[in-house]
């Protein structure tokens, strides 16, 4: 049987895709974080909480924090007592929700 090329020179190293990916959006969290306010549209820090299950207070924070930084979400703050933070995808992290959406279906079917 022939090998199939890869298309990274050097898997996970410099310049390899996947690696970008898991970097960004790797681990237990980001990934049902994106999915959660993809579904809601709109997502707020105690209803995640609430709805992630297993999820704690430090990871949620991280999460998002990182997620902000890699420009996946978009953080508004409204200056009002009680302060409301409100969550949304960026039009990068949308992109992505129909290869989550892959993923998740190919998880039920096949694990």
């Amino acid at each position: 049987m022939a090998k199939k090329e890869f298309d990274c020179q050097n898997i996970a190293g410099e310049g390899c895709g996947l690696k970008k990916i898991i970097d960004i959006i790797g681990g237990k969290w980001k990934i049902l974080i994106l999915c959660y306010i993809h579904a809601k549209e709109i997502g707020r820090f105690n209803e995640m909480k609430r709805e992630i299950f297993g999820i704690t207070n430090t990871m949620l924070s991280a999460s998002l924090k990182e997620m902000e930084d890699d420009g996946l979400i978009l953080r508004t703050q409204y200056n009002e007592m009680p302060v409301r933070v409100e969550y949304e995808l960026t039009d990068k992290a949308k992109t992505m929700i129909p290869i989550l959406l892959e993923l998740k279906d190919w998880g039920e079917k096949n694990l």
